[in-house]
């Protein structure tokens, strides 16, 4: 007898449903922003609407219609000495100017929370784990990261990127150096040694607020379209290996060992 009525059970009973296939997209595109104390509040709100208007342009809705799909899944969030949770805006599909003006839409607002500490370390790790566990499925995965100063606070960076570079994510940078923290001599040069990483990876510098809007488009534009941004040449006196310490060492008080845990990093 009960074994018939556990088979009338089951074959009653709802079936299981399987998880919602991943929605393919060109690329998977997490916008990560500095907005430490360092990143004072003129730069933070330069730094905010140079993205509201790059995500607005022309440029940048041709360059995702112009993609194999003609779409993208966009992210967005702030961070500091650790990720300002209010500031995430979820993943979404970008594939018409409707998408990106609301989204755009949804990246304009203050800033809340607390701004101590620079982590690029921890912005890494909650960038990587956003990235793996959305629900999209992109040919290329990046992790646009923006900031003026390098890691002083929370685990050590390279960890941090290279659990990202492991799982395939491209990290790409955006070096902020208009009023320049003064812990390293050149920005990019330690995003470059220190960050960015994966292929085809790159830093772009912003010297002026002027140029903070222009400089976001072009990088949205390039890593929507899987382009290589021209090179531009260094002085002599730039080149040479960075110390990827130089931020922990003078803040020694927020330093933070600890190895990086992706399994900490939940967005």
């Amino acid at each position: 007898m009960y074994p018939i009525l556990a088979l009338l059970f089951s074959l009653t009973a709802e079936p299981t449903q399987a998880p919602a296939p991943a929605v393919q997209v060109d690329v998977e595109l997490l916008l990560a922003v500095d907005v430490s104390g360092s990143m004072d509040i003129e730069e933070a709100q330069i730094q905010r609407l140079g993205y509201v208007e790059a995500l607005k342009h022309p440029d940048f809705i041709n360059a995702v219609k112009g993609g194999r799909l003609g779409r993208i899944a966009i992210g967005y969030f702030e961070w500091a000495g650790a990720v300002n949770v209010q500031s995430v805006v979820d993943w979404r599909v970008i594939d018409d100017s409707g998408d990106a003006h609301e989204f755009a839409e949804q990246v304009d607002k203050p800033v809340r929370g607390s701004r101590r500490g620079t982590s690029l370390s921890n912005a890494i790790l909650f960038g990587t784990r956003s990235l793996e566990s959305n629900a999209f499925s992109g040919i290329r995965r990046v992790l646009d990261v923006s900031g003026d100063g390098p890691n002083n606070t929370g685990p050590p960076v390279l960890p941090a990127r290279q659990a990202a570079i492991e799982r395939g994510i491209v990290i790409n940078g955006l070096a902020v150096l208009i009023r320049p923290s003064a812990t390293v001599a050149r920005l990019d040069d330690y995003y470059k040694d220190c960050v960015v990483g994966g292929p085809g990876s790159f830093v772009l510098p912003v010297y002026e607020p002027e140029d903070f809007a222009i400089a976001i488009r072009q990088k949205l534009i390039l890593e929507v379209s899987d382009l290589a941004p021209p090179p531009v040449p260094k002085p002599a006196a730039s080149r040479g290996s960075v110390d990827c310490t130089t931020g922990m060492m003078l803040q020694p008080g927020l330093m933070d060992q600890t190895s990086p845990s992706l399994e900490k990093a939940t967005p």
